[in-house]
């Protein structure tokens, strides 16, 4: 029987060369995939609404002849929440409430002070005033992405939330819709891929151009955020899907399998890491893996992304493990062990961490507070989760007195004829003597 994900030892000669293997993470085709999406963009900027009814016919396989087919207002989105199994639609509710909770912390408000000379200094925070939210789709529809993303613009006071999502074959998950509706989506265009991307960059006879654009895609979302990134603002450009488990000798082993399980069964790209340093542990969940992938509904994307990309990795201590964590720079870290607490200080780099056996990364992705837009890909080494500072932009608020004016001028001509910038000097001067003659 083939042995269910790669298995590494710290302690073994080679073990460097495998582990950096393990962690490469150049796209498959990525130059066929860029210059794919090149095209869609230009298609998009050059003929709008046509290219756009085109391009989501040709990949999405749907069959429309004009963008109203392709477009949802907010009170059909509403209509979504009465169509949905009741359970559901609370259970939507709840996870909404928590996060708005939680982001509902992360707002900033606008300050100043005022210095010994009488200046006022200060920042100016306002929200964005339209933002485009991506809704992944294909190998499943994620209204937990819906909340994740747009929740947070909600709290930030974005005025216009529209929110786009691909719908293969013409088929929309009302799910979907009445996650929109919940969270503040103000419009839902049935699109996806680069040419959604490119719609909501460049702006289209129907769909309008917004300041920026959040949440996950695929290899192609991701190219296009990248390509656009300066026309509207991004978040990050996510990759696949990622889980680090630390765990001890105290870790359930049933709960350690289903955790990397969880992770795998995104798609065949995903990551899915344990790292430990007890043996017994390593070997118990190795057996279980084996035994419980078959129950899996998703068997065969579980089993190819563990073969790909997976890892059973031993080490010889926990921290030990950790450093190995943070070199990953995972966009999720279990730290599933005895004393949580005393490993977390020594934790750099992971775009969320859960603490302890019963904080499942599972309850992170729909209902905990935190966005699930994590960064991936190693860029949690300097990136943050998706949170309300992402919808919200800073202006610097200076307001001289003339005294201020004075005494600042001439330290500021000083500067600026030191760099040859001589209108910059007589522009400070100008106000500097004009507080001297009275």
């Amino acid at each position: 029987m083939q042995q269910v994900t790669n298995y590494l030892d710290s302690e073994d000669a080679g073990f460097r060369a495998d582990f950096q293997r393990l962690l490469g993470r150049k796209s498959k085709q990525e130059r066929e995939v860029v210059a794919v999406v090149v095209d869609i963009l230009a298609q998009i900027r050059d003929k709008g609404d046509d290219a756009l009814v085109a391009l989501t016919n040709r990949l999405d396989g749907t069959v429309v002849t004009s963008m109203p087919e392709l477009t949802i207002g907010s009170e059909r989105l509403k209509e979504a929440r009465g169509k949905i199994d009741a359970e559901v639609l609370a259970a939507l509710e709840q996870a909404a409430r928590r996060i708005y909770s939680f982001h509902s912390r992360q707002k900033e408000e606008s300050w100043s002070y005022t210095d010994e000379d009488g200046t006022e200094l200060g920042q100016l925070v306002n929200p964005l005033q339209r933002v485009g939210i991506y809704i992944p789709g294909g190998k499943a529809s994620y209204p937990s992405s819906v909340l994740m993303s747009a929740v947070p613009a909600q709290v930030a006071g974005v005025e216009e939330i529209i929110a786009v999502v691909p719908s293969p074959a013409g088929e929309i998950s009302e799910v979907v819709l009445a996650a929109a509706s919940i969270s503040g989506v103000r419009q839902l265009f049935t699109i996806g891929g680069a040419q959604a991307i490119a719609a909501l960059s460049y702006g289209t006879e129907t769909v309008p151009k917004v300041d920026k654009i959040v949440g996950p895609g695929n290899i192609y979302v991701a190219t296009a955020k990248r390509l656009v990134f300066g026309e509207v603002g991004i978040d990050i450009i996510a990759g696949p899907s990622e889980v680090v488990v630390v765990a001890d000798g105290s870790a359930n082993p049933d709960w350690v399998v289903m955790d990397l399980f969880a992770q795998a069964e995104h798609d065949e790209d995903a990551q899915a890491i344990l790292i430990s340093p007890d043996g017994e542990l390593l070997s118990s969940v190795t057996q279980r893996m084996e035994v419980r992938l078959e129950e899996m509904e998703r068997s065969n994307i579980i089993a190819q992304s563990l073969q790909r990309r997976g890892a059973i990795v031993k080490v010889t201590d926990l921290q030990e493990a950790i450093a190995l964590a943070n070199e990953i720079a995972p966009e999720h870290l279990e730290l599933s062990v005895a004393d949580p607490d005393s490993l977390l200080p020594q934790v750099r780099h992971a775009g969320a961490v859960f603490v302890g056996s019963y904080s499942a990364e599972s309850i992170g992705d729909y209902v905990a507070g935190p966005s699930h837009v994590l960064p991936t890909s190693g860029t949690a080494r300097f990136s943050s989760p998706l949170g309300v500072y992402d919808f919200q932009k800073r202006s610097s608020l200076i307001k001289c007195s003339p005294k201020g004016a004075a005494k600042l001028g001439g330290i500021a001509a000083t500067l600026a004829r030191q760099e040859g910038l001589i209108a910059h000097a007589l522009s400070a001067e100008y106000r500097a003597a004009g507080q001297n003659e009275d």
